[in-house]
């Protein structure tokens, strides 16, 4: 078979490379990176770290509004598609990307699968919710992480063409940690230490709210890492950096050192859906700065706090957070193998 996957975010690179290392075991495979995320350390170092293979097609699209950015990866996609002909096109979570690959294939009549499908956070004004509705309901194969994500799709009538195939991420991350090891990666701090990623709108875009968050985690008296975006970068004042004494702020960290930091930190604090799923593979327990989360498996067996940063017991619930003994397996084992294997049917 003829497979395309198109990526174009940083989670999405991670997720990439088991799964192309399984379809090329067997099958043509063809690489399209939207650079809907165009800042080196987010996309080809990941290629670099991951051993993944250099992408056929860049579609180069940069950043822009919502309507800007998706309307930029279709039109370019649509003549790739139409020039290849791919028996499938792979598609991953919930970002511009996703949705334009779900779009433009459908138009073609092309099958389109969508790894990551079934969340939910039902919270609409998340603009990565309306990609991933519209993702699952155009896409003709369906692979799900969770059980949840499941009867997510039951309730939305898309049972029949979904299949319970485990969450890729624990295949990235056996990758990763491999990876790493081979690697002398130096902490950035030899004290303990959180791990901080903020990138929801809701979060960063009001400068006041983003350094009360910073503030009011600068109180918890304990180092904490935190790699800030470049856009995130450019709202965060001078003087709140030099007030918040325990927060490191740092430029993106490669994935393998990130990693390395995550795999090496007390707890993780943060709004990204991915990484409060790699901080339970990781037996780290993790804040979600968020009312909602679309992994409620890691909140529901205890490592996973969610919590509003606008709460009055921000940040006293942090420090009173523990893990559980119990550590039950929620996303699987060989996943891109059953991936592989369901475009194969």
């Amino acid at each position: 078979m003829k497979i395309i996957q198109l990526v174009g975010a940083r989670p999405q690179f991670v997720k990439l490379a088991p799964v192309s290392k399984q379809v090329r075991e067997k099958h043509q495979e063809i690489i399209i990176h939207s650079g809907q995320h165009y800042d080196y350390q987010m996309n080809e170092v990941f290629f670099k770290q991951m051993q993944i293979p250099k992408p056929d097609y860049d579609l180069n699209v940069g950043s822009g509004s919502h309507g800007v950015q998706t309307a930029r990866i279709l039109e370019a996609l649509e003549a790739i598609l139409i020039k290849e002909e791919p028996d499938w096109l792979l598609i991953y979570g919930d970002t511009n990307t996703t949705l334009a690959g779900a779009l433009a294939a459908s138009k073609l009549g092309i099958k389109t699968a969508h790894i990551e499908a079934g969340l939910r956070s039902f919270n609409r004004s998340m603009p990565e919710e309306i990609n991933r509705i519209v993702a699952d309901h155009l896409s003709e194969l369906l692979l799900v992480p969770t059980q949840t994500g499941m009867d997510n799709l039951k309730h939305e009538g898309l049972l029949d063409k979904a299949i319970l195939a485990g969450d890729v991420m624990t295949d990235s991350l056996v990758l990763g940690v491999e990876a790493a090891k081979k690697q002398e990666i130096k902490l950035i701090t030899a004290e303990p230490y959180c791990v901080l990623t903020l990138h929801r709108p809701y979060n960063v875009d009001d400068p006041d709210k983003l350094q009360h968050i910073l503030q009011k985690l600068n109180t918890l008296g304990q180092k904490i890492i935190f790699p800030v975006h470049p856009r995130t970068q450019k709202l965060i004042a001078l003087q709140v950096k030099e007030q918040c004494e325990n927060i490191i702020f740092v430029d993106p960290l490669g994935y393998l050192d990130f990693l390395t930091h995550l795999a090496n930190a007390q707890m993780i604090l943060t709004d990204s859906g991915g990484i409060q799923k790699e901080a339970y593979i990781l037996r780290k327990p993790c804040v979600t700065l968020r009312t909602e989360t679309e992994w409620v498996e890691t909140v529901s067996s205890g490592w996973n706090l969610l919590l509003d940063p606008s709460d009055a017991g921000f940040p006293e619930l942090i420090r009173s957070f523990k893990a559980p003994k119990e550590h039950p397996d929620l996303f699987g084992v060989d996943v891109s193998r059953k991936i592989v294997e369901a475009l194969e049917v």
